[in-house]
This record gives structure tokens, sequence and C-alpha cells, in this order.
């Protein structure tokens, strides 16, 4: 097993960064003629996963993304059962598709992603299509990310808390108030998320004919999902192996709450690039798939 100094880490490349993994996943594509609707559920299904976000094609060329941000924005307008089926996902679309390549920096991913306030890129892959780069994928560093930094460390951010009984119009407010995808349920370890808003959305348009107005619904008909509550101040690299073992990882250690997001921006922050830490970097047998040391 290789390692890199970690002074170097955002100048490392995406090919450095992931040798093996870098397109080892499609990405998800909608065409951009079908309705809102359809881009809900399917967004339900992939959102913090490593895909995260959907590809809007025309004629299997990429012009667009949808994420959540996207789909509660247009909801945030038009929140209406008929707009669901009356607006195509071409409407709502992120139109500036965030491309990368295997020679992009780490740090150059980081200023793309903050520019455009989504963490996602593509990137073209060798069947001719595109593989996705999320926050997510970041985890995958940060298991091989040798440091004395332990989740106490972890930069302390305001955590966005909700009573549980306000209408979906409230909560949503509060995500784009404060630029959050999560919210924590008060005095609890519960949360929704926006990719849980999308999962009862779908559900509510299916099933509840009679609700006309989403934004009416109260929060507590969405299913809340709950986050991992970490005893024991565990290393940066166990913190990230611990992430990327959970379907939809997000954890909390007392008062500190850590997302992908949240490892991404530890990764390339200043303090920890002038640390004395090293990258491992881990190469893996073409035939059998195993390490090699």
């Amino acid at each position: 097993m290789e390692s890199v100094n970690k002074d170097s880490l955002s100048e490392l490349t995406l090919e450095e960064l992931f040798p093996d993994t870098l397109t080892g996943t499609n990405c998800v594509f909608v065409d951009k003629e079908r309705e809102v609707w359809i881009a809900t559920e399917m967004c339900a299904q992939h959102l913090e996963s490593t895909i995260d976000a959907l590809v809007v094609q025309d004629n299997g060329k990429p012009i667009g993304i949808v994420g959540g941000y996207d789909i509660l924005d247009h909801l945030r307008k038009n929140p209406t059962r008929d707009s669901q089926y009356q607006h195509e996902t071409k409407e709502i679309m992120f139109k500036d598709v965030p491309q990368v390549s295997k020679q992009t920096k780490f740090k150059d991913l980081m200023d793309t992603w903050k520019n455009s306030r989504r963490a996602f890129a593509i990137i073209p892959n060798k069947s001719g299509s595109y593989s996705p780069i999320s926050a997510r994928k970041m985890l995958e560093v940060g298991k091989r990310y040798k440091t004395d930094l332990t989740i106490s460390s972890m930069p302390k951010k305001k955590i966005i808390t909700f009573q549980g009984d306000e209408p979906l119009r409230d909560i949503i407010d509060l995500m784009f108030n404060n630029k959050t995808r999560k919210l924590l349920l008060g005095n609890s370890n519960q949360f929704i998320s926006d990719r849980t808003i999308l999962e009862g959305l779908s559900r509510i348009t299916k099933f509840q004919k009679d609700v006309e107005n989403f934004l009416d619904v109260p929060i507590n008909k969405f299913t809340f999902d709950h986050i991992k509550v970490i005893t024991e101040d565990i290393p940066f690299d166990k913190l990230c192996t611990v992430m990327d073992r959970m379907e939809h990882p997000y954890v909390c250690y007392k008062d500190i709450v850590v997302s992908p997001w949240d490892i991404c921006l530890t990764l390339s922050s200043e303090g920890i690039q002038k640390s004395d830490v090293k990258l491992e970097m881990t190469k893996t047998c073409p035939h059998c798939g195993k390490n090699i040391n």
C-alpha cells in the first residue's frame, strides 16, 4: 500500500484519488421532456447515494442536472398536484452541467461544487457515457486518510431543528433559508431531508388524491430518518468508514453533526492541508479484486 503526503491532497487529480473506482458507476439519466413527478420519484431513490442527482439528457447529450434542491425550489413556486404533471424536467433543471475530467484536481472540484451549490459533477467514462462524482464518493478518500484528527475536532455548525407539526411549507423555507438539506427534530435523534420529503411527495401524489396543495401537508405525515449517534471520539478515517457503510450517511457526536459535505470541507480545509498526515493509496489486483500491499 503506497502513501501520499497529505500536503499535496488538494493538488491530487481525481484519477490519483480514485485509481480504481473513479468511473465505476454510471449516471442515472432522465429525458428532458419527462414530467416533474417522474424526476421526483427517481430522485427519491438516488439522493444521498453515490449518484445523488439525475442527469437530464436530450438525444443522449447531458444538458442539465436535477436534484433535491431543484425539485423543492419548483415545489415552492408550484405547490399543486397538477404542477407535478404539467411541468417537464427541462423547466426545473440546473442548466450548467458540472463536468470534470480525470485530470481535474481536488481543489478545483471543490471550487466547482461551491460555485454551483451542488456537490455533484459528471465525468466521461470508457463506455461512452458518464459517471457521477458526488460528496458521498469522497468518503472513499476519507477512509484512507491517516491523521490524528478525530470527530471531536470537526468544525461545529449551527444545528437547524424543527418541531414536527409544521406544514411542509415551513420546513422547505427552513432548508432554503439555512442552506441545508437536513433538519433535526428537536430533542430527538430523528431528521428530515430533501430525500425523505421527495419520498413522501411521490407517495402522496400516487395515493392521496384529495391533497391539492402539497405545502399545506403537515411534516409529520412524512417519514423521518434516524441520525446515527456516535458515542466515542473516533478517528477521522474510522468516521468515514462508518459513514460509507450507511445507506444515508449522517452522524452526530455530542453537539457535532457530520454529513458527507462536511467530510469534503474537512479534506479541503487549509488547516488540514498543513497537518502531518498521509493518504493511503490502495492498489487492487485486476484479476481477483483484492488489495495489493
